[in-house]
């Protein structure tokens, strides 16, 4: 099997190969190829993901290069986690909608939307690539904003399937605290990429049945520790009785969150200065394993999720528990306010077909309606994306919750694409 990264040079990279290397008998990978055009950072990455092969006995054969078409060729599967304009951008986008009063963040937001502008075109661009060189492969689709970057991919005819880690890492984070295997956890899961809350939690039988739910004791006994991780307020859990994810703090805290942000250093420096401590780390030729550090890079538990849903799109999922998932793919009816085209994350049954979302429990009005809400924005900004235009960036911005003001719309557009120009040739 030939697996190909684009972005390989990513610093998250070597938690793919720890992954790969663990799970070498759910995803036999013969052939790992990363793809980045910064060839010096591509080098460094790779080297540390032939050490750590080598280190698990992994007979995978490691290649590294900058063109996309040939890393691609033949390829099985192509995971993509891109970020065009870097860090760089990223911290353009985490400040200048401070200044209208509104969050600073890369995948929501005002700064969502600036990331969705820059990236559809690009991805569409390797997609095409990849399905010249490789029309059978599945592109997993890790790069921000997921559900936005996912639907544009769906969209066009790819065969994509979309992948976030807060399920996961939710699911890992709450076995623990409830002393159960996480394989054994099933979440009711629910919502869109980075809008997601957690209704219901099942430990599943021999059969795959799953058990009485567990959220009220996990809330009974650890809330105070997840509130301290989701930075929210415990009640809020109790009163919804859920677990919502860490970025419904910037809807239902959004004025303390802009307050804390423009007194605080950003998320973007502290990432920036993350990478170039890892990097530095990567060049110790006696490095093979992935440092402790990368844990604090974002992205936990991404490695088990992409081998996971990789293996069961390749057909190698194991029994039927295995191959259930959450991903994000297209809705058909499983949230029935929102259009069948629409880009939902739920648990998603995953073979050779691609992810098919499982029926889930009625969704009431205080989610559905922020759903269908940020949903309407998501089209609105893939549009955008699509066909640039500052009457469409305005109209996208002046959709989203976190924004909805005409003026701040205003401003934030001309900031945008002040901001964008050198990644968006329409704004010049």
């Amino acid at each position: 099997m030939k697996l190909a990264v684009v972005g390989g040079g990513s610093t998250y990279t070597p938690e793919l190969a720890d992954g790969l290397g663990r799970l070498r008998e759910t995803l036999p990978v013969d052939e790992l190829v990363l793809v980045d055009p910064v060839v010096e950072r591509l080098e460094s990455v790779g080297a540390v993901v032939r050490r750590i092969l080598a280190r698990y006995g992994h007979p995978a054969r490691v290649v590294l290069t900058d063109d996309l078409d040939a890393g691609a060729e033949g390829a099985d599967a192509v995971l993509f986690q891109l970020r065009v304009g870097g860090q760089q951008a990223r911290a353009q986008d985490e400040a200048w909608p401070l200044d209208c009063g509104c969050v600073g963040q890369e995948t929501t937001g005002a700064g969502g939307l600036a990331k969705a502008l820059r990236t559809v075109p690009v991805v569409l661009d390797a997609a095409e690539r990849v399905r010249r060189v490789a029309p059978d492969a599945w592109i997993v689709d890790f790069t921000n904003p997921v559900g936005i970057v996912t639907r544009a991919l769906l969209d066009a005819g790819h065969r994509a399937v979309g992948l976030c880690n807060v399920a996961i890492t939710f699911q890992r984070r709450f076995a623990a605290l409830l002393d159960v295997a996480p394989d054994r956890l099933r979440l009711d899961h629910v919502g869109l990429n980075h809008l997601t809350w957690e209704r219901g939690i099942h430990v599943l039988d021999d059969l795959g049945a799953p058990g009485p739910d567990l959220l009220p004791r996990l809330l009974a006994e650890h809330g105070a520790t997840i509130a301290a991780d989701i930075e929210l307020p415990v009640d809020l859990m109790y009163r919804q009785n859920t677990v919502p994810s860490y970025y419904l703090r910037y809807f239902y805290a959004h004025d303390a969150v802009v307050s804390a942000q423009r007194h605080t250093g950003s998320r973007a420096e502290e990432v920036a200065a993350i990478e170039r401590e890892l990097l530095e780390l990567y060049k110790d030729p006696t490095l093979d394993t992935k440092p402790e550090l990368l844990e604090r890079r974002g992205g936990a538990y991404y490695s088990e999720a992409a081998v996971a849903l990789v293996a069961a799109l390749m057909g190698k999922g194991g029994d039927q528990a295995s191959r259930v998932q959450v991903a994000d793919v297209r809705n058909n009816g499983i949230l029935p306010f929102l259009p069948d085209d629409a880009v939902i994350e739920v648990q998603s049954r995953i073979d050779a077909n691609g992810a098919t979302p499982l029926p889930v429990a009625p969704v009431g009005p205080l989610q559905a309606g922020l759903i269908a809400h940020v949903a309407a924005y998501e089209e609105l900004a893939l549009d955008a994306a699509l066909r640039g235009g500052r009457d469409r960036v305005f109209t996208a911005l002046l959709a989203h919750p976190l924004v909805g003001q005409y003026d701040i719309a205003e401003s934030l557009t001309d900031r945008l694409l002040a901001a964008g120009k050198e990644h968006l040739p329409w704004a010049r």
